[in-house]
């Protein structure tokens, strides 16, 4: 996890001596602000897991069992479907291995919220939380068992996967952090040149 946070820069990196009181503290200044981001990142990440779970929860009660609803013709439909895999559905023996990635991906955002002074990293790894946690809640709790479960996806566009909130959430995060390390902002808000 160190590895991950030298990675991705953290407060403590080089240049955040300038903020610490003479303890080793951040200044009281930068802790509110430190604060908030943890803030957005936790209050993302809820409205993600919360949509992902509800949908679902919709899903299952309302969907499974029954024939595909067409939202916009041959274009897009809600299929409720299990899914053991990861994404498209590969991997179906490795349901225990993804189980695991994600919990190590909460574990490694959790530990880098702490360090966090950029909203909008904040927002991108609140979206990577919530989805993570969405679908490592089926894992655990659906059938066939325990770290076995297989994912509720239900959004099918025409020749694509089908996948669920969940999966967008992590996807749309995904793209906001390549788009933040591309325009050189880090998640202690500082910004570099390449």
């Amino acid at each position: 996890m160190a590895e991950a946070e030298r990675i991705i820069g953290t407060p403590d990196s080089a240049g955040a001596d300038e903020t610490a009181a003479p303890d080793g503290t951040a200044a009281p200044e930068e802790r509110p602000r430190g604060r908030r981001r943890i803030v957005a990142l936790f209050v993302v990440a809820v409205l993600a897991y919360l949509l992902d779970l509800g949908s679902k929860m919709l899903v299952v009660a309302k969907l499974e069992g029954h024939e595909p609803i067409e939202l916009i013709g041959d274009l897009l439909r809600l299929d409720a479907i299990r899914n053991p895999g990861a994404a498209f559905g590969m991997g179906e023996a490795f349901t225990i291995i993804f189980t695991c990635i994600a919990a190590a991906v909460i574990v490694v955002i959790i530990r880098l919220a702490r360090k966090l002074y950029s909203l909008p990293w904040a927002i991108a790894l609140g979206l990577l939380l919530g989805g993570a946690l969405g679908n490592l809640t089926d894992r655990i709790f659906r059938s066939p068992g325990v770290f076995e479960g297989a994912v509720v996806d239900f959004i099918a566009p025409a020749h694509f996967a089908v996948f669920n909130l969940a999966d967008s959430a992590i996807v749309c995060g995904g793209i906001l952090i390549v788009l933040l390390s591309f325009r050189g902002l880090d998640p202690d808000g500082t910004v570099h040149k390449d």
